[in-house]
């Protein structure tokens, strides 16, 4: 058995393994369908949860980290996800 020390761990691994079983589901859904034009659909709809899955973890965490990290050091964490989001969009 896992001991859980900290609940904001345990909601991103939580998130995360949602996150994985959605994944794994779409991906028996496009082999069962066997037509491209369905998986592409499909893959389409994964395009959302990624970035929800990425801000709802990435929020968790800063969450977590509120109290334990400088005012300037939460300012260089946010500034670094803005800048993944926008190295995301640029594709």
């Amino acid at each position: 058995m896992i001991f859980l020390a900290d609940k904001i761990v345990a909601g991103m691994a939580g998130v995360r393994l949602l996150s994985a079983a959605i994944e794994f589901t779409a991906a028996m859904l496009m082999l069962k369908s066997g037509r491209v034009e369905t998986a592409f659909k499909i893959n389409s709809v994964l395009a959302l949860v990624g970035p929800a899955v990425l801000l709802t973890v990435t929020s968790l965490g800063l969450a977590g980290l509120a109290g334990k990290v400088s005012p300037a050091g939460m300012v260089v964490i946010l500034a670094g996800v803005v800048l993944i989001f926008i190295g995301i969009s640029r594709i």
